[in-house]
């Protein structure tokens, strides 16, 4: 069993694997009470006016206690995020760590807008954490990748993926979760999905480009496709142009 699970955790892509390993080590961690959630919660104020600029980052590792909810979005972030990384970005690591930057950048920016404006603050007063929304994000974005994909809700529905982030968040409400999780991964998941692969097909423009300094911190292997040894390949005609 022990010898399964570890090469199933090896067999993660890199990506995938560091950030269950981090959100998994971080909770564990504040359930140690070896840190504190306290010290690791996105709290505008903190991060403006003390400079505690961690914040901005370890706010997505912390996944609560270690309850049911905790494997759920484990195993969420375990098959969508490495779904994605395998197959919509495979041979495209640094794409794929910019996605994630993308997400985590417009969830930040909205919980900070949020808590500035009148009668809107209220709602975002208990979002602490950006963890889960940015794992609903990444199931987004893939349920978009893949609308046909077939999908079943414990047994006792199917479904198709395009209809899985409504089904999730209809399962949200009706245990008692806070909403605005999951609608704020939507939007950041929509918001990708639309500059990403909507956006271009309308105006044949990319706004959505990985910067070359994140490219250069990954070293993606080109993918290369198989060839028969017995296909045979035609030669290119002459140039009529070379002398």
């Amino acid at each position: 069993m022990a010898q399964a699970v570890e090469e199933w955790y090896k067999q993660m892509p890199i990506i995938t694997r560091s950030y269950l390993t981090a959100a998994v080590l971080t909770t564990v961690g504040c359930t140690l009470e070896i840190i504190s959630p306290y010290d690791l919660y996105l709290n505008p104020k903190f991060v403006l006016q003390r400079y505690e600029l961690w914040r901005l980052i370890t706010n997505f590792l912390y996944f609560r206690k270690m309850d049911l909810d905790f494997l759920f979005h484990m195993f969420f972030l375990a098959r969508y995020c490495k779904l994605l990384e395998e197959n919509s970005f495979r041979g495209r690591t640094a794409d794929f760590f910019y996605m994630l930057l993308f997400g985590a950048t417009i969830l930040t920016v909205i919980v900070f807008l949020g808590g500035m404006i009148p009668y809107v603050s209220a709602s975002f007063a208990n979002v602490l954490f950006l963890s889960n929304s940015l794992t609903f994000m990444m199931v987004y974005v893939w349920s978009k990748q893949n609308p046909f994909a077939p999908m079943s809700f414990l047994g006792l529905f199917t479904f198709t993926a395009a209809y899985l982030p409504w089904v999730l968040l209809t399962f949200s409400v009706l245990v008692g979760a806070n909403p605005w999780i999951d609608l704020l991964g939507m939007f950041a998941g929509h918001a990708y999905y639309f500059l990403e692969d909507v956006y271009p097909r309308m105006t044949g423009r990319r706004l959505l480009r990985t910067p070359s300094f994140i490219r250069s911190l990954f070293a993606d292997d080109p993918i290369v496709v198989a060839r028969p040894a017995n296909m045979q390949f035609a030669a290119p005609p002459d140039d009529p142009h070379e002398d």
